[in-house]
Parts: C-alpha cells; structure tokens; sequence
C-alpha cells in the first residue's frame, strides 16, 4: 500500500507532463505585412540591412530586398 501511494505522485506529474506536451504550444496569427517599392533606394539591392535604413527615412518600419524580374529591388514594409 505505501509503495502504491509513493508511486502514486511521479506517475501522476509524468501524465500531466505529457497531457501538456501533447496540447503543443498555442499558435499566433501573424500580421500581414504591405511592400511597396522604395522611391528613395539607387542601384541594386545587395543589402536587406541597407534596404531597411533607407525605408526607415521613407517612414516605414522595416525593408528588405527582393528580386522582381530578374533584379534586385528594395521594397520597404510595413503591417497593413
């Protein structure tokens, strides 16, 4: 009897672990982000770092480069 009740509490957490490893974590919807091509930008677009810098002159919150028929062009973003 007193093996059964020691036993009785690792067993229990043991399940309680699984039972909420088994929910998984709670999924979050994310945002969806707006581009528009930069107006400010020169050149290629080589640098998503470069790219963010000049959208954040341009009042955006973020920019990353992309390739649109067959160049390489910085678009800035931002949450629609």
């Amino acid at each position: 009897m007193a093996l059964s009740r020691r036993m009785a509490a690792p067993v229990l957490v043991f399940l309680l672990l699984l039972i909420a490893s088994e929910m998984g974590p709670a999924t979050v919807a994310e945002a969806r982000h707006c581009l528009s091509q930069s107006h400010h930008f020169k050149g290629l677009c080589l640098s998503s770092s470069n790219c963010a810098n000049v959208c954040r002159v341009e009042r955006f919150p973020d920019g990353e480069c992309q390739t649109t028929a067959g160049t390489r062009k910085c678009f800035c973003k931002r949450i629609c």
